[in-house]
C-alpha cells in the first residue's frame, strides 16, 4: 500500500526507503529534491511551502494508486513549512519488480507532482521574494 504525507515534519529518506523493501522488487527508485542555493543568477537563501491539504492529498492518491494496481509501491513525502539550504522538500520513491519500471514510474511521480499537486512554494532570494511553481 503507498504511503503519502506532506507535513511540516523533516523527511527522513531512511525510513522512507525501509517502505520500499520487499523481496518482490528488484529495483528501487529514489529521488530527493533538496533546497538549492542558486538557480541560474538567483541566490536563494531559504523557501516556505505551503498546500491546500486535501487536495494536494487526493492528487497524491490519483498518482500512486495506478501504479500500485499494476504490482510497485509508491512513498511520496513533501515538506511544508519553512526550509532551509540543502534540506529535503520531497522525497519520491518506486519499488518495481525491475529497474526500468522503477526509474520511468519516479520520474513521472516527480515531474506529475511538481505539475499538478497543490503545493506551493514562495522563495526567499537575497534580492527578493518570488514564488515558485
Amino acid at each position: 500500500m503507498y504511503y503519502l504525507r506532506i507535513s511540516d515534519d523533516p523527511i527522513d529518506v531512511k525510513k522512507l526507503y525501509a517502505k520500499l523493501v520487499a523481496p518482490q522488487y528488484g529495483g528501487i527508485d529514489m529521488f530527493v529534491g533538496t533546497i538549492r542555493q542558486w538557480t541560474g543568477d538567483i541566490e536563494t537563501e531559504r523557501i516556505v511551502y505551503s498546500a491546500y491539504h486535501p487536495m494536494a492529498e487526493r492528487q497524491l492518491e490519483k498518482l500512486a494508486a495506478p501504479i500500485e494496481q499494476q504490482g510497485a509501491r509508491v512513498v511520496i513525502a513533501h515538506r511544508t513549512g519553512e526550509l532551509q539550504l540543502t534540506e529535503a522538500a520531497v522525497f519520491v520513491g518506486v519499488a518495481a519488480a525491475h529497474r526500468a519500471q522503477a526509474f520511468e514510474w519516479c520520474q513521472y511521480l516527480i515531474d506529475t507532482l511538481k505539475k499538478e499537486v497543490p503545493i506551493w512554494k514562495q522563495e526567499f532570494d537575497t534580492d527578493k521574494v518570488r514564488w515558485g511553481e
